[in-house]
């Protein structure tokens, strides 16, 4: 993984790859549609891809890969991106944001992947006129691949709508994922939550960390994208017509949604942290508590079996007949008045 200090006093635009090394070749696709022709090619140079334009189809390049920085710069230099877009589509830790520019609106965002745990990929979405050239992190999770399906068998308004609904769907479909996300993470707690309560231990209290952790992780990337559509659905960029600003306002409450649900479970979880600790603390006091009646019990007892294991000649006691019987039930009989007092007091 290339190191943030890669960068240091380097000047602005300086594109550094900062994300874990990948050596396979960086994969472009190109899709281009209308109502009624659809065309998808692959190619592994920018140059093959661009040769193949139709003027009047809509386009969508996709870029598998950000790991080949010499790519990303030929790419900027023949779609005139601004060599700051490019450094932050290469810096895979740059926070979620939107920014517009004269000629295309770029949003850059996380998508969040579950495999046994959580994983994020960095997406970043390019909105020119006509056209939208999307760079994906890796493809350890892909997002878009439901909207590639729509496009396919021509489902939806998508395949009679511009560029700018191609980016609207490709944004809402990271959304989609936080939504999936989120119920699968719900169910972990609903389970974790009922072991909560039957059996509390440190298996638990490690799980409870890690759900903390998670929710921390998704929340740093949920939590800027509300930032984001409410800037893209305010831009007053020609780029995106009338016609698909309902749509993302549409999607603008989705993502409060999204953020409603991790404020939520956040609150939960820390709701069972207090929770287990205060069941722990219980457990400890029930336990303290029985050994403070045990030893309750038997002081007196103690003492009296002490007083008589002294060894003095003249205790008159010791030569009488009945004497060890006597003891016998003077003992019992405190240890059962006891009892009856705990139990008058509610405290057995």
């Amino acid at each position: 993984m290339h190191s943030i200090k890669d960068k240091t006093g380097a000047p602005p635009g300086t594109i550094v790859y900062s994300g874990e090394l990948h050596t396979d070749k960086v994969k472009i696709t190109l899709i281009e549609y209308n109502e009624t022709q659809l065309i998808e090619k692959e190619y592994f140079n920018i140059e093959d891809c661009i040769n193949n334009f139709d003027p009047t189809m809509v386009k969508w390049i996709n870029v598998d890969g950000v790991h080949d920085v010499a790519l990303i710069e030929k790419i900027g230099k023949q779609f005139d991106i601004h060599p700051l877009t490019l450094e932050d589509i290469a810096n895979t830790n740059q926070r979620p944001k939107f920014e517009d520019y004269d000629s295309y609106l770029v949003s850059i965002m996380k998508m969040i992947y579950y495999d046994g745990e959580l994983h994020s990929e960095q997406l970043s979405v390019v909105l020119m006129e006509g056209m939208v050239i999307s760079f994906q992190e890796a493809h350890g999770g892909d997002a878009f691949d439901i909207i590639r399906t729509r496009i396919r068998m021509g489902k939806g308004r998508i395949r009679k709508m511009g560029a700018d609904y191609l980016a609207y769907a490709l944004i809402d479909a990271v959304v989609d994922c936080y939504f999936a996300i989120l119920e699968k993470i719900g169910d972990r707690i609903e389970y974790l939550e009922d072991g909560l309560i039957a059996d509390p231990n440190k298996e638990t209290m490690q799980q409870l960390h890690n759900m903390k952790r998670e929710m921390i992780f998704v929340r740093k990337a949920v939590w800027p994208m509300r930032e984001l559509i409410n800037n893209l659905e305010r831009s007053e960029t020609e780029l995106i017509k009338p016609s698909t600003d309902i749509y993302l306002r549409d999607l603008h409450d989705h993502a409060v949604r999204v953020i409603d649900t991790v404020e939520t479970y956040r609150d939960l979880l820390s709701g069972m942290m207090d929770i287990y600790l205060s069941s722990v603390s219980n457990r400890m006091n029930e336990i303290m508590k029985v050994l403070t009646i045990i030893t309750t019990l038997f002081v007196p007892v103690t003492f009296i079996a002490g007083v008589y294991g002294m060894n003095f000649d003249y205790m008159p006691e010791l030569r009488s007949r009945y004497g060890y019987a006597i003891l016998w039930v003077i003992m019992l009989s405190i240890i059962l008045s006891l009892l009856f007092y705990f139990r008058k007091k509610k405290w057995l």
